[in-house]
C-alpha cells in the first residue's frame, strides 16, 4: 500500500469521533475497507451504536490475533487544541488528532497490514483475526464480550496494538476502581449529637485502606509494587448541616503476587467492620481487571522481539506497563500468549494535541505484516 493510502486510513479513523457510545462508526468504516476482499466480517453488538468488529482473513493454517479498541477518550474543547481533535493534521512529521496515539494508530496499522497481505499475489500461509472492541477506555467490556463469545478461543497468539513505541510489553498491572458510599442523618450543625455524620466513616475507611494496602510488600520484578490512590471524596449539603450522604473513590493497580481478589477481600473486610460499628457504607467496583502475568518466555514474545531486531534494527526490548489493557480480558483464555506492541510512543495519550510520529506509524504497518509472516512460518 502506498504511504499516502496508509496515512489516509489513520486520518479517516481520527475523523470519526468514536468516544464511548459511538464506536459503531469505526466498525462501519472498517467494514467498508474489507468489503471487497475475501474476509469473514462479523459485527458483534454490545449496545445500540456500539459494535465490536471481528475480521478474519485466510482459509487455513496458524491463527494469529490482532487487537485494537475503537473508542477514544473525550476531547477537551477544540479551543484548547492547536489542531482540531477530530481532524487529522500532519505537521513536522507528526500526525495530530484524538486517538492518534491511543490507539487508532495501532488499529490502523494492523488494518493496513491485513489489507497488504490480502493484496499480495500469494495465498496466505495462515490466518489473521482482527478484534476491534468497544469500551476499552472505561472498562474493557468489548473485549470481555468477545472473550465470552469465544472469538479468542482458537487464537494461537494475540498482539494488542496499544502504544509501546514498538517495544514488546509483556506484562502490566491490573486495576480496581472502587466507590464507597456512606449514608448518615442530617441535622443542624448546632446539634450534631442528633444526627450521623456520613463523612466520618469514609475518613476511617480511607485511613484503614491506606494502612492495609501500604503493608503489601510483594514486589514484582518488572511491575514493582501495588499502588493505591484515594482519588475523589465528596459529601454534605451545606456548611452548617451534618452531612447525610458522602462518597469517595479509589484506584488500585495490582500485581500478580497481590491479585485483585486479595485486595477486594481486604476492602470488604474494612467496610464490614465499620458497618458493625454503626456506619452505613456500601462498596461497589467498576470493571476490575486482573494483571497480565509476564509473557516474557512465550514464543510469541520472543518472536516479536526478534522481528523488531532483525527486520527493523530496533532493540526489541521487553518491558512492563502500569496501565491496564484489553489483555486483562483476553488472558481469561487459557494458555493464550499475549503481547502488547504498538507504533505510537504514548507520551501524548489522553492529552491535547495527541499525536503519533508518521514514520513510526508507517513502520508499525510493516511490523505487523512481518510479524504475521514470521508467526505463520514458525507455527507451520
Amino acid at each position: 500500500m502506498e504511504q499516502a493510502a496508509a496515512i489516509k486510513i489513520l486520518s479517516d479513523l481520527i475523523a470519526i469521533p468514536s468516544v464511548n457510545g459511538r464506536e459503531a462508526l469505526v466498525a462501519d468504516y472498517l467494514t467498508q475497507l474489507f468489503a471487497d476482499y475475501p474476509a469473514q466480517i462479523e459485527r458483534v453488538e454490545y449496545a445500540p451504536e456500539r459494535d465490536n468488529l471481528v475480521v478474519t482473513i485466510g482459509d487455513q493454517g496458524p491463527l494469529l490475533g490482532f487487537s485494537g479498541h475503537e473508542d477514544v477518550v473525550a476531547a477537551t474543547p477544540s479551543s484548547d487544541w492547536t489542531y482540531p481533535p477530530f481532524q487529522a493534521t500532519v505537521k513536522d512529521g507528526k500526525l495530530y488528532g484524538r486517538g492518534a496515539s491511543d490507539m487508532k494508530s495501532g488499529l490502523a496499522a494492523m488494518v493496513v497490514a491485513m489489507l497488504d497481505l490480502l493484496e499480495s499475489d500469494q495465498p496466505l500461509p495462515g490466518r489473521l483475526r482482527l478484534l476491534a472492541s468497544v469500551g476499552e477506555e472505561t472498562g474493557e467490556y468489548g473485549a470481555a464480550q468477545l472473550t465470552a463469545a469465544g472469538y479468542a478461543n482458537d487464537l494461537q497468539g494475540l498482539v494488542i496494538g496499544e502504544p509501546t513505541d514498538l517495544t514488546v510489553r509483556i506484562s502490566h498491572k491490573g486495576i480496581i476502581d472502587y466507590k464507597v458510599e456512606s449514608v448518615g442523618k442530617s441535622v443542624h450543625s448546632s446539634r450534631p449529637e442528633l444526627g450521623q455524620n456520613a463523612i466520618l466513616p469514609l475518613l476511617s475507611f480511607a485511613e484503614q485502606a491506606q494502612s492495609v494496602l501500604a503493608k503489601a510488600d510483594q514486589i514484582d520484578p518488572a511491575l514493582g509494587g501495588l499502588t493505591h490512590v484515594i482519588s475523589q471524596i465528596q459529601g454534605g449539603e451545606q456548611i452548617n448541616s451534618v452531612p447525610a450522604h458522602a462518597w469517595l473513590t479509589g484506584n488500585i493497580r495490582t500485581i500478580p503476587a497481590y491479585p485483585n481478589a486479595t485486595v477486594m477481600q481486604q476492602l470488604e473486610t474494612i467496610v464490614q467492620q465499620l458497618n458493625d460499628q454503626g456506619a452505613h457504607l456500601t462498596l461497589t467496583y467498576s470493571y476490575p481487571e486482573p494483571p497480565l502475568p509476564s509473557q516474557e518466555h512465550t514464543a510469541l514474545a520472543q518472536l516479536a522481539s526478534q522481528v523488531l531486531q532483525q527486520k527493523f534494527n530496533l532493540s526489541g526490548a521487553m518491558v512492563a506497563g502500569t496501565g491496564a489493557t484489553d489483555a486483562s480480558e483476553y488472558h481469561h483464555v487459557a494458555d493464550l500468549p499475549i503481547v502488547i506492541v504498538g507504533p505510537a510512543d504514548g507520551v501524548s495519550d489522553h492529552q491535547v494535541d495527541e499525536f503519533v510520529t508518521v514514520a513510526k506509524y508507517l513502520r508499525g504497518c510493516q511490523f505487523y505484516q512481518e510479524l504475521a509472516r514470521a508467526f505463520w512460518q514458525q507455527a507451520n
